[in-house]
This record gives C-alpha cells, sequence and structure tokens, in this order.
C-alpha cells in the first residue's frame, strides 16, 4: 500500500471537519492505519475517497481502493477504469475484482462484495475496510429489516464500526454514517467530482430502490419531512441497547450453556430468571451455534416454551433434523432425543 502523502494545501470543508472531529471522538481508524476503501464510482464512495485523500496526510493513513463489478450492466468494465483512472489521479492504488458469474441477488452481491474485502484486505495488510454508507443507508435498512419482521440487530445493522466477519478481526468502518446522501451529493458539486451514474439505481425490481424512490419520499410527504434523521437516530438509538443486551447475554451464555459431544445442554432455572429479552438473545445464540441455518422467531420462542414446560416435554424438529427436550432442570439439544 501506499506511504501517505505530504501534507498539502486542501479546500476544507464543513464534511472534512466533521469527519475528521468524528473520527478522533471515536478512534475508529487510528492515526497509521492502512485502509482498503470500497469505492463503487457513485457519490457516496466518491466523497468517502476525497475526504480520505484529504484527510490522509493528518492521520499518516495508507491507502488502496476495491472496485467490486458485480457485471450486472453493459458499462460495468467503462465504471471500473473510470474509478482506476480517478485513484490514479489522487495518487491511490486501487485493484478492481470481477465477477466470475453477475450475481443472482442482492443479497448475493452483498456477501461476495464482502467476501472480495476480506480476500483483497488480508492480501494487502489492510487494518481496516472502509466502506461509503451513509445515514439514508442506515434508515433504509431500518426500514428494509423491519419488513423483512427483524429484531433490534436487525434494526441497528448498520454501525459505524464492527469486525469485518465473525471470523475476520479486520476493522470494517463507515465514517459517513452520520451524513445523508443529499449532502455527499453536495459535497460531489461542490469539489467538482465526476460520479459514475448508475443505471440500477433506477431499477424498482430491487427493493432497496423502491425504498429509496418511492416509499421514503411517501413517507417524507405524508408522515414526517425528516423521516430520514428520526430512522437513523433510531438506528443508533438501537446500536448501544442491542450492545448492552449482548454482553448480558454472553454473560449469561457463559454461565447457563454447556456444551456436550451429543449436542448441547442450557440450565432451565437459571435462564427463566433473566428477562425474556435476555432469554432470547442466549437461546438464538445457542440456535446459530447448533444448526448452523438462519434462525427465525419461532424457533427461539420454541426453546422459550421449553423453559417453562413439564419434564420430557419436547419440541418438533429444528432445521438439519436437531429436536430440544426437557429432561428435569435442563433442556437438551441435539440431533435425536435423548433417552
Amino acid at each position: 500500500m501506499n506511504q501517505p502523502l505530504p501534507s498539502v494545501n486542501i479546500p476544507w470543508s464543513d464534511l472534512h471537519a466533521r469527519v475528521h472531529q468524528g473520527l478522533r471522538q471515536s478512534q475508529a481508524i487510528p492515526s497509521g492505519s492502512s485502509l482498503l476503501v470500497a469505492v463503487s464510482g457513485g457519490q457516496d464512495s466518491l466523497c468517502l475517497l476525497k475526504l480520505l485523500v484529504d484527510l490522509r496526510s493528518k492521520w499518516r493513513w495508507q491507502l488502496e481502493a476495491i472496485h467490486c463489478d458485480h457485471r450486472w450492466r453493459d458499462d460495468s468494465a467503462a465504471n471500473a477504469a473510470h474509478v482506476q483512472h480517478l485513484c490514479e489521479q489522487w495518487q491511490v492504488p486501487s485493484q478492481v475484482v470481477r465477477a466470475e458469474t453477475p450475481p443472482e441477488s442482492e443479497a448475493a452481491a452483498r456477501q461476495w462484495r464482502y467476501q472480495v474485502f476480506a480476500a483483497q484486505a488480508i492480501a494487502t495488510q489492510a487494518t481496516h475496510v472502509i466502506t461509503g454508507h451513509t445515514a439514508s443507508d442506515r434508515a433504509e435498512t431500518l426500514l428494509y429489516n423491519l419488513m423483512r419482521g427483524s429484531g433490534a440487530d436487525g434494526l441497528q445493522a448498520l454501525v459505524e464500526q464492527r469486525p469485518l466477519t465473525v471470523a475476520n478481526p479486520i476493522g470494517l468502518v463507515r465514517p459517513l454514517l452520520g451524513t445523508a446522501r443529499q449532502e455527499t451529493a453536495e459535497f460531489c458539486q461542490a469539489f467538482e467530482l465526476p460520479v459514475w451514474e448508475d443505471a440500477t439505481n433506477g431499477d424498482r425490481t430491487y427493493a432497496r430502490n423502491r425504498i429509496r424512490l418511492d416509499l421514503m419520499p411517501y413517507l417524507a410527504a405524508h408522515f414526517n419531512p425528516r423521516v430520514e434523521t428520526a430512522l437513523a437516530q433510531t438506528a443508533e438509538l438501537l446500536t448501544a441497547e442491542v450492545d448492552y443486551l449482548e454482553q448480558e447475554a454472553a454473560s449469561l451464555y457463559s454461565e447457563a450453556v454447556e456444551w456436550l459431544e451429543t449436542g448441547v445442554r442450557i440450565q432451565r432455572r437459571q435462564l427463566a430468571s433473566a428477562h425474556l429479552a435476555i432469554q432470547r438473545r442466549v437461546l438464538r445464540r445457542v440456535l446459530l451455534a447448533a444448526i448452523a441455518e438462519e434462525v427465525s422467531f419461532d424457533h427461539v420462542e420454541k426453546l422459550v416454551a421449553l423453559l417453562s414446560a413439564p419434564n420430557r416435554s419436547q419440541s418438533d424438529p429444528f432445521p438439519g433434523g436437531a429436536i430440544a427436550r426437557v429432561d428435569q432442570d435442563w433442556i437438551l439439544l441435539g440431533a435425536t432425543p435423548w433417552e
């Protein structure tokens, strides 16, 4: 990765100051870090890259850009070349990774991108992966996950910083999470940044586009003109609350859950004395580890019901065939019921 450039006189905007001050307060990206920056060529990612380029001498950052070509559009190769040309102008090394086959869905595309980020971060010894998600993305994600039936974890899914994956400690950081999409547009206009217009952003086939183009304007017009800010603030509040609940659940999990060769057993009395919110989090952790499948609300509730069920009560099978059964003061969860 490149070395930071010497300090130069750079036009300074309010957004420069806010991002700089925000990072000083959070220390999400420490001085001297090596950053892998996701750059699509759209307004949010160009705003992000410009800010990081301008701030790198102050923070002694090393920057490298990564562009993911999904091959969804006829102009995707031209889009990638546009990003690389801009990175050359800004003296930022860049890498383009092209999908072998176009991802079949938004979810598949996201999964592929994060696999690419993880692999490239390891290859370049980056300490952090940086993405251009904004407060607008945060509000839209909350609505998207709410309509899918997510709990608090899903509603606050976009957080400022977290590990890239469960198995990868490289930090994922979103410095623009407090910035609205309108602000990144104004920033790009003010600095005359060459934004690549992605035609798929107007394609209502994608659920997130329908939320952005149809639902959010409707809510702003008929319910709350500041709905985007309100939803983003709700997500921020949930972030702190989820963090607290996770700490409490982790502590109880270590006391009440025991893994065996044949499965797992859960101490009913200890767990039953906890608040329902903590019970659900502990039991969700158990199921995520035990059945290695997506865990639904109904799956968790089947275990919650067994906390107060009569001895020898049992559940119907979970995905993969695991069954839970009450054995005195324990819930036993395994491939087959214990005899």
